[in-house]
């Protein structure tokens, strides 16, 4: 079959070739869309561009105008349907996917093609909108190189040049732009992060600003990067990395949230001992804070963002966190704060939905009242409530069912008085509830707990399944006391840095049974390859750009020192291309040289030789003038003229070929220089 498909290809038309190989890279390059693309848009493109591959096979007909204004009135009525306005990122991405598929039924002229290949890059830029992953930038990579092949093909008008000789010369064009292109991304002043691009529409995983029974546990199923920290220094253990995210202390019976009072703008933070100091790369999270370890006393430098700490000890930023950022950071796993707390902030610690979870309430007031209990202070009572979580019979799991169906407001009795089978939040929410029945303050942290237990090309990597709730309490003279109920039912969790996980599917199971350790290896190269994109390409910014000046002899670099770095370097690139191609111009293509040979030699047996006639006309004029003497000179420029025109096309003349003919010439000289034998 694939021998009948390559001898298929070959017998095609030299415009049905190009044609074909053009909506090959259309579908490639479009391809990384279907997930963003309405439904409707993805089947009206693969409709247009099977419809113009049939018309290429069969050399038929291009369909009409009428056709064509159908086709876009349809689509921009969809569009506007679908997003209720023809402008933004959204529809303008999904009109220049069908717009594109469009162009390609009035293929026509050379400049319809041109307008193919413009749309074509200008959708490539289109993908950064939404990914700047490694994995996206090679595929669109590939897509460059085919427009440029498409390109080199669509100026080739004559003979049958091969894809392959199409494709090199695309790719030696590529490679040698490549120089400039490093030169502008390394010296190309940046005004801000270099892929700070907003994302102004559709969910995203990660922590959120609320919390309810379930939500952690989904996000605990996502096992992409959330954040990746290097230890400048020591490793703090396992037990202590708890990267704070957003404090839920108002609770209305069906989700907790963050405080709805308003805070004092500094905590009562007092630490202790030799700070750990990290280096912190942060996937956008679309959240106003940064989820740091407990507890930094400083605030990062960000370029172009405010961060500031709140009372409750969240480092929250002026504007949602929509780009990767990259930042030092140091950290004291020994503090204490919140001695100090606001009455106003205590008060809602302490607040309970009226006649919400009556029997845990009932249950807690019960403990608070036991005569062991009588004047117990706030963590005698919190030693107490962990100690029934680690005896009561409690289980630990990712999927515990659904709490409160029949009625929400008996979703913590449930689970603290019933089934008993929960996940971090379950836990974190009933250690919340019971400690305000027994009037403790208390509230609920999310974050994410743990590492990967390896460093992956030295960074510790937290993913999105390494999310994580605990508690507060209040304690007089103390401050605000972290406790985490999950460790007493699941150590592990909390002691080795062990997240829960669904079970693998078919094939990671089969790999994994095959050699346990060539999924995990396969995972960590491709993370390492992961980080090294993210530290040296997307997180490249003006402060290294600085150093690198410094790195090449600026004592004190500054802007300026940068642009005029540019402009000289840019300056020199020109230059030396402007002399290589004066150099290029006095050579001669070996063709011609070849060609100027072959005619002096014609000349000189009395041929009339022109520069403009191809070595077929030669070889016609070389049998009239020189008749069957001249057969073995006019076989060798039908060979020439195969060479150079023929199917199988080369780039460069045989110099035996030349030398042959010259030999020839000289003989077919010699002989008729010889008298005749009467």
């Amino acid at each position: 079959m694939a021998l009948n498909l390559a001898r298929r290809w070959r017998h095609l038309p030299r415009d049905s070739r190009d044609t074909l190989f053009l909506l090959g890279v259309i579908a490639w390059t479009v391809l990384p869309h279907v997930s963003h693309l309405p439904l409707w848009c993805t089947a009206l493109t693969v409709v247009m561009l099977l419809w113009r591959t049939q018309l290429a096979v069969v050399n038929g007909a291009l369909p009409g105008r009428w056709w064509l204004v159908v086709i876009l009135m349809l689509a921009a009525g969809l569009t506007l349907w679908t997003y209720r306005t023809l402008l933004g990122k959204e529809p303008g991405v999904t009109m220049a996917v069908a717009l594109m598929a469009m162009k390609t039924l009035e293929l026509r002229a050379r400049r319809d093609a041109f307008v193919v290949f413009f749309l074509g890059f200008f959708i490539i830029l289109t993908h950064f909108l939404y990914s700047q992953s490694l994995f996206v930038a090679a595929a669109m990579l590939v897509s460059v190189w085919g427009l440029l092949t498409a390109l080199v093909l669509a100026h080739m008008p004559v003979g049958q040049p091969g894809l392959r000789q199409a494709g090199a010369l695309a790719m030696r064009t590529a490679l040698l732009g490549a120089p400039i292109m490093v030169l502008l991304f390394a010296l190309f002043p940046r005004i801000g992060p270099l892929w700070g691009v907003p994302r102004d529409g559709g969910p995203t995983t990660g922590l959120s600003s609320t919390m309810s029974m379930g939500s952690v546990a989904e996000l605990a199923q996502d096992d992409s990067v959330a954040l990746r920290v290097r230890f400048r220094d020591r490793v703090p253990p396992a037990q202590a990395m708890y990267f704070r995210g957003p404090v839920l202390t108002a609770f209305d019976g069906r989700a907790w949230r963050m405080a709805a009072s308003p805070l004092r703008p500094s905590p009562d933070l007092r630490v202790r001992g030799r700070p750990v100091r990290y280096e912190m790369t942060l996937e956008p999270q679309r959240l106003a804070l940064l989820p740091l370890l407990e507890a930094s006393a400083a605030a990062p430098v960000i370029d172009s963002y405010r961060v500031a700490l709140r009372e409750d000890l969240q480092w929250t930023t002026d504007r949602p966190v929509v780009e990767r950022l990259r930042f030092d950071a140091e950290a004291h796993t020994d503090f204490r704060h919140g001695a100090s707390a606001g009455e106003g902030a205590l008060r809602e610690a302490l607040a309970l939905p009226v006649g919400h979870s009556p029997r845990t309430v009932a249950w807690a007031d019960a403990l608070r009242h036991e005569p062991r209990h009588a004047r117990a202070d706030a963590t005698a009572l919190a030693q107490a409530v962990l100690a029934h979580v680690r005896n009561g019979g409690y289980t630990y799991t990712l999927a515990p069912g659904v709490y409160g169906q029949g009625d929400e407001r008996a979703a913590i009795d449930e689970f603290w008085l019933g089934r008993k089978e929960g996940f971090c939040e379950h836990f974190a929410a009933a250690f919340v509830v019971v400690m305000r029945a027994m009037d403790v303050p208390a509230r609920v942290v999310t974050g994410y707990q743990g590492t990967d237990p390896v460093p992956i090309d030295g960074y510790y990597i937290v993913r999105q399944s390494y999310a994580h709730a605990w508690a507060e309490y209040w304690q007089p003279g103390m401050g605000w006391v972290r406790v985490d109920p999950t460790a007493a039912v699941a150590p592990d969790r909390v002691l080795g840095g062990r997240s829960l996980a669904l079970a693998p599917g078919l094939v990671a199971s089969a790999i994994a049974t095959m050699s346990p350790a060539l999924l995990a290896q396969w995972r960590n190269a491709l993370e390492a390859m992961n980080n090294r994109w993210n530290q040296w390409v997307l997180n490249y910014s003006r402060g290294q750009q600085l150093d690198l000046l410094k790195n090449i002899g600026f004592g004190s670099p500054s802007w300026e020192d940068l642009s005029v770095l540019l402009i000289g370097a840019l300056s020199s690139l020109a230059l030396s291309g402007a002399a290589w191609a004066w150099w290029d111009r006095r050579r001669l293509d070996p063709w011609t040289r070849q060609m100027d040979s072959v005619r002096r030699i014609l000349l000189s047996l009395g041929v009339d030789a022109r520069a403009h006639e191809a070595p077929r006309t030669l070889a016609q004029r070389v049998r009239q003038h020189l008749g069957a003497a001249g057969e073995t000179l006019a076989e060798m420029l039908h060979a020439i003229d195969h060479r150079r025109y023929g199917r199988t096309a080369s780039k460069r003349p045989d110099p035996r070929l030349t030398r042959r003919f010259s030999a020839a010439a000289r003989q077919l000289r010699r002989n008729r220089s010889r008298p005749s034998m009467l």
